[in-house]
């Protein structure tokens, strides 16, 4: 029997040949184009965008953020773990004294060191080619001279406002004096500029970042932290490096789908589809059937990622174990036709941008930085434009548990890229879903409507999707359709149907013909995204 489903507006695939860049906001995907056409490669529109992403589209990252990347370049995929660590002054016993053991939301406590700026300088000392300060010049002229709010992120704009408004804190009062100026009203076409940014911007641009972690952004960090209760010093920003990581990865349909490791929960997707793998899918995407398996692979995949995942630099993750044979034969044993309990901490919400970007050389980038929740924290920087995020809110609480709150240590990471080869070890591309604990679960949706469902990258983001909560609780989208979710709900699901599209992340996609190099993009057409192709 076949099930109908609802699908979005029908939208094309784009192509091009010289190169392309896909992200959620047009301005930043242009801002990378531009460095692109100035002769600059994959990596400097990368960062090129995530800068400017952190001007234009601040309702889910910004300069005080994290980011991770993976990277091909010399035939060869490069992971890049640039997320900060709690500042040394965090500690169990200092949330005890302040908040009574509970980590909040909003303010300083949550506030880890930002990785991003770092990273960014990293990335393109490795594999950038045009002058960082060329690279960066997009993203400054946006704050600066201002731009004109998108419908998306204007509607989080305004979100924002109404909650920080009543949380009444008084930390947030410099947040509210950079991003809801007197007279502001953060409507679709509204113009904003901030030149506190356009100087933050600059000053990274010309110290190679230096400035942020070592200088004299760092001393206004520092300044503004003891001066309000903050935890933060400079001596967090001068101690923090990004790493380079080894991708980790499972297999799928003759190709094999790339992630970062741990602190990062991609892992979680690989672990669903190592136990989908080989289990003889329905060969539509809209049996109930395949539905109620893939979202119960999902709920095995957070099940473990929520027991271990952790900064593998303090609490060593067994990775080589969880992506075994005997742990997804394991799981595959816990797994019938009803829906069943993972018995693990229901996901919470996220705020991220991811972008995807490619040359005609053959070097492709998947990118993510976020300040968590929307704007992260609220605390902002007097002056600079800085919005520091709230990390350390996804540390566990629990003595002895691998991700327990410790200074020094980075905590669990929502935030993951994702990147697809062949088995051969042949590149298709860059891929993402941002959107918090949506995003493992947004890529294993993508990749099986890509590998196993033979949709086009549009196609493939399009489709409606579904998401584990908690518990048996799964919400799904409207585009569904009413028979697949009482089909689900026969099954044991409490399914719950969402109508704002924002909750099922928002993604994007490029893919690269091996044959010819001509390269095919979707982008999110829950958000306001826009591939700049050339």
């Amino acid at each position: 029997m076949a099930y109908q489903t609802e699908y979005p507006v029908v939208r094309r695939p784009v192509y091009a040949s010289r190169g392309m860049v896909a992200t959620g906001q047009p301005l930043a995907a242009q801002a990378g184009l531009g460095v692109l056409q100035a002769g600059g490669n994959a990596v400097d529109a990368a960062i090129a965008t995530a800068a400017a992403l952190t001007v234009v589209e601040p309702t889910a990252n910004g300069i005080g953020g994290d980011l991770f990347a993976l990277v091909w370049a010399g035939g060869k995929l490069h992971g890049l773990n640039a997320s900060g660590a709690a500042p040394a002054a965090l500690t169990l016993n200092a949330l005890q004294e302040r908040h009574g053991g509970e980590m909040p939301r909003h303010g300083w406590t949550p506030v880890t060191v930002p990785g991003a700026v770092r990273g960014w300088a990293d990335l393109h000392r490795a594999h950038g080619r045009l002058d960082f300060a060329q690279v960066l010049a997009p993203a400054i002229r946006y704050a600066r001279d201002g731009f004109p709010l998108s419908p998306v992120a204007s509607a989080g704009w305004s979100r924002t406002i109404q909650i920080f408004q009543g949380l009444k804190m008084d930390i947030m009062e410099e947040w509210f004096r950079t991003f809801a100026p007197d007279g502001f009203a953060p409507e679709p076409g509204a113009l904003w500029r901030s030149e506190g940014h356009a100087r933050t911007l600059e000053a990274i641009a010309s110290s190679y970042s230096e400035s942020f972690y070592t200088g004299e952004l760092a001393a206004q960090i520092d300044a503004h932290a003891r001066a309000t209760g903050g935890l933060l010093r400079a001596e967090d920003l001068a101690a923090h490096q990004s790493e380079w990581v080894t991708p980790i990865s499972a297999e799928y349909g003759g190709h094999r789908v790339h992630e970062i490791p741990p602190n990062g929960q991609g892992i979680a997707a690989l672990i669903a589809l190592n136990i989908l793998e080989g289990q003889g899918l329905p060969d539509r995407r809209d049996d109930p059937d395949g539905l109620h398996l893939q979202i119960e692979a999902m709920k095995r995949g957070f099940h473990d990622a929520h027991q271990f995942v952790a900064d593998m630099r303090h609490s060593p993750v067994d990775v080589e174990h969880l992506l075994s044979q005997a742990n997804t034969h394991a799981h595959r044993e816990r797994l019938s036709d009803k829906a069943h309990d993972p018995a693990t901490a229901p996901p919470s919400s996220g705020g991220t941008v991811y972008l995807a970007t490619a040359d005609d050389e053959g070097n492709m980038v998947s990118l993510i930085q976020s300040n968590y929740m929307g704007f992260g924290s609220g605390v902002v920087v007097p002056g600079t434009g800085i919005g520091l995020h709230n990390r350390g809110h996804n540390f566990n609480l629990e003595p002895g548990h691998p991700n327990v709150l410790a200074p020094g240590k980075r905590p669990y990471h929502t935030i993951i890229p994702g990147f697809l080869t062949r088995n051969d070890g042949t590149p298709v591309g860059p891929f993402g879903v941002m959107g918090g604990f949506m995003q493992p679960q947004g890529h294993l949706q993508v990749v099986l409507n890509t590998v196993r469902y033979g949709m086009n990258p549009q196609q493939a983001l399009d489709a409606p999707r579904w998401q584990w909560l908690a518990g048996l609780g799964v919400e799904v989208e409207a585009g569904l359709g009413a028979t697949l979710a009482r089909e689900l709900a026969r099954r044991g699901h409490r399914v719950s149907v969402q109508l704002e599209p924002s909750a099922f992340g928002r993604g994007q996609i490029i893919w690269r013909n091996p044959e010819t190099g001509v390269l095919e993009g979707g982008t999110e057409s829950r958000t306001d995204g826009h591939i700049a192709a050339w």
